[in-house]
């Protein structure tokens, strides 16, 4: 009589994926709701953010600081420092991922423009910003992510990083954001600085704990 044998971890692995039901395309509605509602998050956040005098990281981070050098509207100059980044997504991510990109830059650099016409802020505490807009900007992030789009810039790297390398989006964009939000040392006040720091583990703790190779099976 044969023994039994337990089987091993990877056949119970390969048993596991197995079972698993195929990943379903989004269909274009699906991709322009989340569009949509993701870009409409993300501009909450970047209100709140510059309401209390934060910034973030990334290619917005930038547009933050030249926002606060230079008196320029944040949404323009967002769109602006994005066209660069448009030929690295066509090349490395493809047509379809790039167009949806380009949607999304565009809509989050309409909806910063129009929130101050319908929102006011009477008192918002940094701290409160810093933590709340943090998620919500990763939570529109993660929305964009799950329907392979972005906002350009850094964030086409981070998830080509991802696709290709499985590299973990959430700390890419951390350490990225760690290194920009660091030079607005030089523009506001160390306090400030603090409060966006908090604000980037906020957004990026999002991205790490819900953004994970593989784990999201729709394209």
């Amino acid at each position: 009589m044969s023994r039994w044998r337990a089987p091993s971890s990877r056949k119970i692995e390969l048993l596991s994926t197995s079972l698993l039901p195929a990943a379903d395309r989004h269909t274009p509605f699906e991709d322009v709701q989340a569009l949509l509602i993701g870009t409409l998050f993300i501009s909450l956040g970047v209100v709140m953010f510059k309401h209390a005098g934060l910034l973030s990281g990334g290619t917005a981070g930038l547009a933050f600081l030249l926002h606060y050098a230079g008196g320029w509207g944040f949404g323009q100059v967002f769109f602006l420092l994005n066209l660069p980044f448009y030929w690295l997504a066509r090349r490395k991510m493809g047509r379809a991922f790039t167009l949806k990109t380009v949607a999304a830059v565009a809509l989050l650099s309409v909806f910063t423009e129009l929130h101050p016409l319908v929102l006011r802020f009477e008192r918002l505490e940094p701290a409160y910003a810093a933590v709340l807009g943090g998620l919500v900007i990763g939570t529109g992030m993660l929305m964009l992510m799950r329907h392979r789009a972005s906002l350009g810039g850094v964030g086409v790297l981070v998830f080509y990083l991802q696709e290709s390398h499985g590299w973990r989006a959430g700390k890419v964009q951390l350490a990225i954001d760690g290194g920009i939000v660091a030079l607005a040392v030089l523009l506001v006040e160390p306090r400030q600085v603090l409060y966006s720091l908090l604000g980037a583990v906020a957004l990026n703790g999002v991205l790490a704990v819900n953004h994970r190779p593989g784990r999201y099976l729709a394209m």
